[in-house]
């Protein structure tokens, strides 16, 4: 791969406008106009280790998708790469012309002929997901934004990302700027390798601009150990896409997931594509062969691997759909239960009867299921959280807990099984080929 500060850019400076132009369209003509297929799924993901470039799990990774605001990493590589050739300082301005001011949400709301930094731009672009700052910083680097697209589409193809087509800087609706998730693993790929100094911005959690604190996207960066990046998008042609990577000891892996159905839904699936991933590598460190984390999944109609969705919208596009409750809560407030003596006894009965039923069966329910063991107590705790999202069915009702250190390691335990739920359930594991150990009372 050709290092970034010897590569042929036509200038990140962008100085002479012709030439840019001229180049245009050719860089289109590159591209083959790839079609959206109506009828296909728009769910597409890929997990790759960030150091090799393995790729652990692939669902329709090749397959042309809508990029939304993830299309901002590119504005952001190109933004990088002016920095490092000294053609852009963090402080010089960045001037919001009519168009990049007259931009949809999700934006700063800069007016025409004002300005920011390039450091506020760049925040503005990774954090807020800010398409009038991406346009504003098209421009300064490119002349024009569709000039500034052409080049995008350029460096793509450097990077080896074939199927790739920009043709605008923010990520904005348009049925022609079509990548694959394969193309955007490669893209963030290259992001941290080539500028890991400025990579670290895709993990600020927040940014002030002009008083008002701005919050970061990406969910995971708030809930999930390890994840420092990268980006989300959303448009209704997308779906909910998301570039996400995180690192556990020394190893960092790269998930892409494209098309969700929601903000939560792509979240889930994406923190578990990961979490598997991170399962494959412990076990293969402790000597067993496995290639493929798709082997880890159950089938399902869609082709995803999503846990349920608990909201809906997305930030990127300042949107928020509320779940109706079935009833009002100002009705449930009204509700009157009137419960009669005859009923009261009942539940009463049972309730002595249910008692009595623990008391038989406590012993029963002293089985334990352990279902890994690490140097490391978060990464134990990770692996009760995988389990009990990806089998609810059978440890939904476990009590799941890091047990004692013991020789060097932290053991993940479901306590609460009987002898025979506690069998049930370490065959549901073994059957995906995790490891699992059944512990009897004694």
């Amino acid at each position: 791969m050709i290092k970034p500060a010897r590569r042929l850019l036509l200038s990140i400076g962008f100085a002479v406008a012709a030439a840019t132009a001229a180049i245009a369209p050719q860089a289109y003509a590159q591209i083959p106009y790839l079609q959206l297929p109506t009828n296909e799924p728009k769910y597409a993901a890929i997990v790759v280790d960030a150091k090799t470039g393995e790729v652990m799990y692939a669902k329709r990774a090749d397959s042309p998708r809508y990029p939304a605001s993830i299309t901002k990493v590119m504005t952001l590589y190109l933004t990088f790469e002016a920095l490092a050739s000294g053609k852009l300082q963090p402080d010089d301005r960045v001037v919001f012309s009519p168009h990049a001011a007259a931009q949809s949400p999700t934006k700063l709301g800069v007016a025409a002929g004002d300005s920011i930094s390039v450091s506020d731009a760049m925040q503005a672009m990774a954090i807020k997901s800010a398409n009038d700052a991406a346009v504003a910083m098209a421009e300064k680097l490119g002349g024009t934004e569709s000039r500034f697209a052409a080049l995008m589409t350029l460096r793509a193809r450097e990077l080896g990302m074939q199927n790739t087509r920009f043709v605008n800087a923010s990520g904005l609706p348009d049925s022609r700027q079509l990548t694959t998730a394969r193309d955007i693993a490669i893209l963030s790929r290259s992001v941290m390798r080539d500028y890991p100094q400025y990579y670290k911005l895709f993990s600020q959690q927040q940014f002030a601009f002009r008083g008002q604190l701005m919050r970061n996207h990406n969910g995971l960066l708030f809930r999930m150990p390890g994840v420092d990046g990268l980006k989300t998008g959303f448009t209704n042609a997308s779906g909910y896409n998301l570039a996400v990577s995180a690192v556990r000891g020394n190893r960092r892996l790269i998930g892409v997931v494209m098309g969700g159905s929601s903000n939560a839904a792509r979240d889930n699936n994406a923190q578990d594509l990961l979490l598997t991933g991170f399962n494959i590598i412990a076990r293969r460190n402790r000597g067993e062969q496995i290639t493929v984390a798709q082997n880890m999944f159950e089938p399902e109609p869609a082709g995803s691997v999503m846990r349920p969705s608990i909201e809906q919208g997305d930030r990127d596009q300042d949107t928020r759909i509320m779940l109706a409750s079935a009833t009002p809560p100002a009705k449930l407030a009204s509700l009157k239960i009137v419960e009669s003596d005859k009923t009261r006894l009942k539940n009463e009965k049972a309730e002595k009867k249910a008692k009595a039923d623990e008391r038989k069966n406590k012993k029963r329910g002293e089985w334990a299921v352990q279902v890994g063991s690490f140097k490391s107590k978060s990464d134990a705790k990770e692996q009760l959280s995988f389990v009990r999202n990806r089998f609810g069915k059978q440890f939904a009702q476990a009590d799941g807990q890091v047990a004692d250190r013991a020789a060097g390691t932290y053991r993940s335990r479901f306590n609460g099984f009987s002898e025979s739920s506690a069998k049930a359930a370490c065959s549901a594991l073994k059957a995906k080929k995790l490891a699992c150990q059944v512990i009897s009372p004694s």
